[in-house]
């Protein structure tokens, strides 16, 4: 199978690539490097620029015989979206409805879209499936939400099939260390844990008032190598997966709700060290959490997450050495 990972370049885009290559696909690379990193292609075919590039995305499907796009291209950082959400809806949301109808237009019938678990409304237990009610709470969810619908309207109207994945939380990188984590700075709850750790600063622990058992948000961490290994099954059982109905959803978490206190304290028995910890205010958008039973992916897929929060803690801190020579900080 040939496969188009729009995103390629990123973080996630380019654990789902080396996972594809592992399992025997081929892979075709667009991404326009606001965010990715060209170290992470490697000898990959690159396109670089716009999803919303009609001519490109039309010269990229010429070039190659594409099988499936998997759409990992977005706009991501909650609180940015709280700031700019015009911005992200434009990228989000327009940008994929062009992609969309090019991809259309080119005979593309098979479409795997990064999509997030934010989008669900917290429950007591804060436990989901995918049946459970929705409700983004942020700019940013409300993106992938949004997105949802209009790929779902599109199903109906058009040969497109869709699998939709709703990540959890994915910390950790790919267990090879042929990419992971790119940001120098990024938002995501491990990464400021290795942030604080190395530069021997204090760890924030952004909203102790949530009504868990610690009071700490709770979220569903999967290893990223395991969210790669998704993609993989999901674009293998693909025809299988849209033999019930050309929409559908998957939860892709390990079904394990941890609280950032307890990833914090996991940290701390990883690395060996204590951590300087001190409780702020939740951040603009921030939700208490969630996290899935997985079933779903489980029975069709044919997958089910494999390692630990403790196992990407320790593929992060070894990722630290190796982004330090491959991208200089």
């Amino acid at each position: 199978m040939k496969v188009l990972i729009t995103g390629g370049a990123g973080y996630i885009g380019s654990t789902v690539a080396s996972a594809c290559e592992d399992a025997g696909h081929e892979v075709v690379i667009l991404d326009d490097f606001s965010t990715g990193r060209r170290e992470f292609v490697a000898d990959r075919p690159i396109y670089e620029g716009d999803i919303a590039d009609r001519e490109l995305i039309a010269r990229i499907c010429g070039e190659h015989a594409v099988d499936a796009v998997v759409h990992c291209a977005a706009r991501i950082v909650v609180p940015e979206s709280v700031e700019d959400p015009l911005g992200y809806y434009e990228n989000n949301v327009s940008k994929t409805v062009t992609l969309l109808d090019e991809l259309d237009r080119q005979g593309i019938e098979r479409f795997l879209f990064s999509s997030s678990a934010s989008i669900y409304a917290p429950d007591e237990d804060f436990i989901v499936t995918e049946e459970s009610p929705l409700q983004p709470g942020s700019p940013y969810a409300r993106t992938k939400y949004m997105v949802e619908m209009i790929l779902e309207d599109f199903t109906k109207a058009s040969d497109m099939r869709v699998l939709s994945l709703r990540y959890f939380n994915p910390i950790g990188t790919d267990p090879k260390l042929r990419s992971g984590q790119q940001l120098e700075k990024p938002s995501h709850v491990l990464a400021k844990l290795l942030e604080a750790w190395v530069n021997k600063e204090t760890f924030t622990v952004t909203g102790v008032n949530w009504p868990t058992r610690d009071g700490s948000g709770i979220r569903d961490f999967i290893h990223v190598w395991d969210l790669a290994r998704a993609h993989v099954a999901a674009l293998e059982k693909f025809d299988v997966a849209t033999e019930s109905g050309p929409y559908q959803v998957f939860n892709i978490g390990t079904g394990n709700g941890v609280t950032v206190k307890e990833l914090a304290a996991s940290f701390e028995e990883i690395s060996g060290e204590p951590l300087k910890i001190q409780f702020g205010d939740p951040r603009p958008g921030d939700v208490a959490g969630v996290y899935t039973v997985s079933q779903k992916a489980r029975e069709v897929l044919g997958w089910k997450a494999e390692l630990s929060e403790t196992d990407a803690v320790r593929d992060a801190i070894a990722w630290l050495p190796v982004r330090q020579e491959m991208l200089g900080y």
